[in-house]
């Protein structure tokens, strides 16, 4: 299935990538292996594990994972899963000294150091400094929580030295230099279930606006869509758009704006206006099979505009009715995938760069 896309052929004389890449269960665990299992993932933000003994949890594919915060305000993250009989740990998010079983009452610092194991009397050759949590390599971009899934041990000072480049290559500096970065507060976050795959989202999100004109067209109005321009750097592909006519003096898109939408490979997108702007959001696709995904969207809005209580809603209502303009699209897009008559299609070679890089960096990895 991976050979059925050569990324040797030009964007304008290239397929997509075959329907199999978006319906077959075994395609989904190749990706988990060789892409979300590799590198550096987006998981979560700053605001999260700010305060110590903070901590919050999520799954990527079969791995359970617990990010936190110790008394001392040092990052660290481990499987979610106890040494004793594998229970998960922590559910959620919230705030604790230490992380006790639910199932036999062993415990764990959030150094992952196991504190207490319960009623073990009699038990032989056990050495309680082998069954603390098993760790994760964690790193802090900007506003952003990342994490390496990799079994290949390194040591997290060359985690957080590295993770810049690593992650971003050379769109790190351009990406912090248009607003990407610690100046805006968290605002609230949403979750979308959505019947497709994880790439059928992510080919829409990268097709260059194509789409926008003919699904999203109060957004259209907003945009000034022929200066839609696309930007192709190693795992990152960035898109803007300039803004339309002014329509208010808070308003996201007022005249003079740039919209800058960031693809971070493989699966985590940031939306911003430019370093002026009052607004970011970020969308993050976790797979959940191969037709189904979660999509969880983290706003982040200035300081200053935080009690502008109209601003927000009206920002939250535009954006909510973007999304389901999105999830209509892309659960057709699944259903016609999985039809017979449909194999691969073709790509626009003038607007959809982003999304060809896309496939040909997936392929790279795929034959690894």
């Amino acid at each position: 299935m991976v050979q059925q896309f050569n990324p040797d052929d030009p964007i304008q004389e290239a397929l997509t990538p075959p329907s199999s890449w978006y319906t077959s269960p075994n395609f989904l665990s190749l990706e988990f292996d060789q892409v979300f299992f590799r590198g550096w993932q987006a998981v979560g933000y700053t605001e999260q594990v700010q305060e110590a003994n903070s901590f919050f949890t999520g799954r990527l594919g079969n791995i359970e994972y617990v990010v936190c915060c110790d008394e001392n305000g040092k990052l660290h993250a481990f499987h979610n899963v106890c040494r004793h009989h594998a229970s998960l740990l922590a559910f959620g998010s919230g705030k604790g000294s230490c992380f006790t079983c639910p199932y036999h009452g062993w415990t764990y610092g959030l150094d992952g150091a196991l504190l207490k194991a319960t009623r073990i009397t009699g038990i032989k050759n056990f050495n309680v400094r082998e069954f603390g949590l098993i760790p994760l390599r964690v790193a802090i971009w900007g506003p952003f929580i990342l994490l390496n899934l990799e079994k290949e041990t390194l040591s997290q000072q060359d985690c957080d030295d590295d993770v810049g480049m690593e992650w971003l290559g050379s769109s790190s500096e351009i990406l912090s230099t248009n607003g990407v970065d610690n100046s805006l507060s968290y605002l609230c976050r949403r979750e979308y279930f959505i019947e497709c795959n994880w790439k059928v989202f992510c080919d829409n999100y990268l097709d260059g606006g194509y789409h926008v004109p003919f699904a999203h067209k109060d957004l259209a109005s907003g945009l000034k869509l022929d200066s839609y321009s696309t930007t192709v750097y190693e795992k990152v592909s960035i898109q803007t758009c300039d803004g339309g006519e002014e329509q208010g003096q808070n308003d996201f898109n007022r005249l003079g704006s740039k919209s800058l939408y960031a693809f971070i490979y493989p699966n985590f997108m940031v939306n911003r206006q430019d370093r002026y702007g009052p607004w970011m959001d970020t969308n993050l696709v976790v797979p959940l099979g191969p037709r189904r995904c979660k999509v969880v969207f983290d706003y982040f809005l200035d300081t200053s505009l935080k009690d502008d209580e109209a601003f927000v809603v009206k920002s939250l209502e535009d954006s909510e009715k973007v999304q389901m303009e999105d999830i209509k699209l892309c659960e057709s897009v699944q259903r016609g995938l999985e039809s017979p008559a449909y194999g691969s299609g073709r790509y626009a070679p003038m607007v959809e760069k982003a999304m060809y890089h896309f496939h040909c960096l997936l392929h790279r990895n795929l034959m690894k």
